[in-house]
């Protein structure tokens, strides 16, 4: 199968590339070819390609793209001169142009859309009108027509229901994955807190996603603070890009004077990213809407214990399996309430971060859920005129 991936494939686009790039390892190895479409904008770094895949990027059209996610004349012209030629089209999200434009251009190739928990009750209610538009456009109809909607948990078969007030027709629950090889050399203990100039003789809470209002951090920091007054041998460390939300959490940490509590490190990758999950004591995230987390999947399979939320797109997996620290509700109190527990007594770390790394393996392992989704392309597959 010739396979075509649309999504913004860049570090600064969060958790789908990761999914894509290690998805596409596994495809590659059956035999099957993939490219990815991925609009981009001066400045970004593309994410990293597996050897044997081909990227194509396009530049996102200036001024327009700000209003319209993703609008590229680029994308257009490249899908009408060579959608054609794919067996699947995948695409990543909604509300985006590189959703909109194969269904606009082509009704011969097989469409996947993977949701990535975009219908979630309270994402879908931020910028509510620009999706409203959106919706009246095409959008639903396009979400309709996809041959295969690929989601991560049963709550986002309620919310497709809910959005199209109707089931759709194939909609298949496959989980995110994780590379487990990827984490099993991790750099040597210190490393990370020596590079960033973090004390060695503090407990130190790791976040690592994007700086988004949607991510918790408005639960996160009044909760931190709080536990930090009480338990000063603590550092809290806040890795990712900004996405809206850095002015605020810099502007809540000058307010509380927590400069030597909370440190802002940007984005991690590579073996920085490993050194902060195996230096961290505790890592968290209090989201309020995920598809599926690959940064709490990461954590859970570096065994780095967790506090999070339910609503990381397998809250009811981890409970099942006690793989990590969940919050009681969405409250600052709450997280705060979570440090103490789990930050306070070591042995409950451990065995949350022993279960978590079992539950991944089982479970959440890369090649068992990448040859899932293989398998479904499969059946939907045209064949060629």
């Amino acid at each position: 199968m010739r396979i075509l991936n649309i999504c913004a494939y860049t570090w600064q686009a969060g958790g789908p590339p990761k999914i894509i790039a290690d998805h596409t390892e596994v495809v590659l190895r059956y035999g099957h070819q993939v490219d990815i479409l991925s609009p981009i904008s001066p400045g970004e770094k593309p994410y990293s390609l597996p050897t044997g895949a081909r990227l194509i990027l396009c530049q996102r059209t200036p001024v327009v793209s700000r209003f319209f996610r993703e609008f590229s004349v680029e994308l257009y012209q490249f899908l009408s001169q060579h959608a054609h030629e794919y067996d699947i089209i995948h695409c990543h999200g909604l509300w985006h142009f590189g959703v909109l434009a194969p269904f606009m251009i082509d009704r011969t190739v097989a469409k996947v859309i993977t949701i990535h928990g975009v219908l979630d009750r309270w994402v879908y209610a931020h910028n509510n009108w620009k999706k409203k538009i959106m919706d009246t456009l095409a959008q639903k109809a396009y979400l309709d027509r996809a041959d295969l909607v690929q989601i991560n948990n049963t709550d986002e078969r309620e919310d497709i229901l809910r959005y199209l007030g109707h089931p759709h027709p194939n909609t298949v629950i496959i989980p995110n994955g994780v590379k487990m090889s990827d984490f099993t050399d991790l750099p040597p203990k210190g490393s990370f807190r020596q590079k960033f100039n973090l004390p060695l003789d503090k407990k130190l809470v790791l976040f690592m996603s994007r700086l988004n209002a949607k991510k918790g951090l408005d639960l996160l920091l009044p909760g931190f603070r709080e536990y930090v007054r009480q338990y000063p041998d603590t550092v809290l460390a806040l890795a990712g890009s900004d996405d809206g939300y850095e002015a605020t959490a810099r502007q809540f940490i000058a307010q509380h004077n927590l400069s030597e509590s909370i440190r802002l490190v940007g984005m991690l990758t590579g073996d920085d990213k490993k050194a902060a999950l195996a230096d961290a004591d505790l890592f968290t995230l209090p989201s309020y809407s995920e598809g599926f987390s690959m940064a709490v999947l990461e954590a859970m399979a570096t065994g780095t214990p967790a506090l999070v939320s339910d609503r990381v797109g397998f809250g009811e997996a981890i409970r099942e399996h006690e793989a990590a620290g969940l919050l009681d509700s969405l409250t600052p109190e709450s997280v705060r309430a979570g440090l103490e527990k789990l930050l306070g007594d070591d042995k409950l770390r451990q065995r949350l971060a022993a279960n978590a790394t079992a539950l991944v393996q089982k479970r959440y392992n890369i090649d068992v859920v990448a040859k899932q989704l293989l398998d479904e392309y499969t059946k939907i597959v045209r064949p060629k005129s």
